[in-house]
């Protein structure tokens, strides 16, 4: 992650089209930004021009690397489980983190995001999409679950947020990830990561594609997609 979060067409996509949601809310007085499940840091070197931000992360070695990008705030902890008092933060963040095998229950996990969020904060997920997809990919990042829309918007409501926008990201590529994993189940692939170095031009294109979906995204969802985005809010009380 470290090495690809700043170059690689899925990173710097994905985060292209995250920014433009959250720096199109209004902002906050004072606001303090949470990245929960923060990585290596990637997300908090941009999530600092929508306040002050703090990075969550279990993994000690994914802390120290997101330190190394000047990242003061960082915290090991569960999402599950956070170390800060109620109504805490502005907006909270998470990118492909509720998946994971380790977070366990997804419930748990919205409703404590839910809770360290201010009354009309925003929560912004990302989420890999359908669980029809499962392929070695997500055998090799431990990827528990792959979502729907429908079932993102269930868990928000049920953790006592309301969902403003929820759409499908990745859609151009849909179509070709379908055969991609067509073709790993047929040869019983070995559990790898699909985010791997492209050669320039490719990974440009790439980019451009995701880009292109960040521009429609500001008028209307995508109605399928290998991600899921959504932004919820939080009742004022």
């Amino acid at each position: 992650m470290a090495r690809s979060e700043h170059t690689h067409w899925w990173y710097t996509g994905m985060t292209a089209i995250a920014a433009d949601w959250l720096k199109r809310l209004p902002a906050p007085a004072h606001g303090i930004v949470l990245d929960a499940g923060c990585g290596t840091g990637g997300n908090l070197e941009w999530l600092t021009q929508l306040g002050r931000a703090c990075g969550v992360d279990m993994h000690p070695l994914a802390l120290q690397l997101a330190a190394q990008h000047g990242c003061p705030w960082l915290v090991q902890a569960d999402v599950k489980s956070l170390p800060f008092a109620a109504a805490r933060f502005s907006i909270v963040t998470t990118f492909d983190v509720l998946c994971h095998s380790r977070v366990g229950s997804d419930w748990d996990a919205f409703r404590e995001l839910a809770r360290v969020l201010q009354p009309k904060g925003w929560l912004f997920v990302r989420l890999p999409a359908y669980n029809w997809l499962r392929g070695a990919h997500d055998l090799a990042v431990h990827t528990q679950h792959r979502y729907t829309c429908k079932e993102v918007s269930a868990k928000l409501q049920a953790a006592g947020l309301r969902p403003v926008r929820v759409s499908y990201a990745n859609a151009l590529l849909f179509p070709f990830a379908i055969i991609w994993r067509l073709l790993q189940r047929s040869t019983n692939s070995e559990p790898a990561s699909d985010v791997r170095p492209l050669p320039p031009w490719l990974n440009r294109l790439l980019e451009w594609c995701l880009r292109a979906e960040g521009v429609w995204l500001r008028r209307l969802p995508l109605p399928f997609g290998l991600s899921v985005l959504a932004l919820a809010q939080k009742e004022a009380a």
